[in-house]
């Protein structure tokens, strides 16, 4: 289970450091694709299979909706590679999608992980209380899903 908040940066060479909690359940290989947000999902590679097999491969290829759905994850996805010291290249184009040009939010994401920028992070926040919902929202979302 991939849970809390990093800060980092991505470097020159378009590398990422991936926080040290998550490494050992990321494994050396994953998936990374565009999120509904602005921001990057990286898969560990067993649950983006299992994301494609359940989830993708039962659209009904005779929806065009369902088609641009296939097609938006599929061909944003990066199978990345955690080198030695923990680092992942990130694509110039997924980096460019989530506006990542310099400092980051890593959080954990239950089973994935999700990369912002530090800008786009920061617009997901309240103004006045820096969390990403108030006490009221979080009340109504647990009523809303039975929590």
């Amino acid at each position: 289970m991939f849970v809390g908040k990093y800060y980092n940066s991505i470097d020159s060479k378009s590398r990422v450091i991936v926080p040290a909690k998550f490494r050992l359940e990321l494994g050396g290989r994953c998936i990374v694709a565009k999120a509904l947000d602005k921001c990057l999902t990286v898969y560990p590679f067993e649950q983006w299979e299992k994301f494609v097999n359940e989830k993708l491969e039962l659209l009904p290829d005779s929806n065009p909706q369902a088609r641009r759905l296939k097609r938006h994850f599929l061909s944003s996805a990066a199978e990345c590679d955690v080198d030695k010291q923990g680092r992942m290249k990130i694509p110039q184009d997924l980096a460019e999608y989530a506006g990542i040009d310099k400092d980051l939010v890593t959080i954990g994401s239950n089973r994935t992980i999700e990369i912002w920028s530090k800008e786009n992070w920061h617009e997901e926040l309240d103004e006045d209380t820096g969390e990403l919902m108030n006490a009221s929202e979080i009340a109504e979302g647990m009523e809303q899903y039975g929590f």
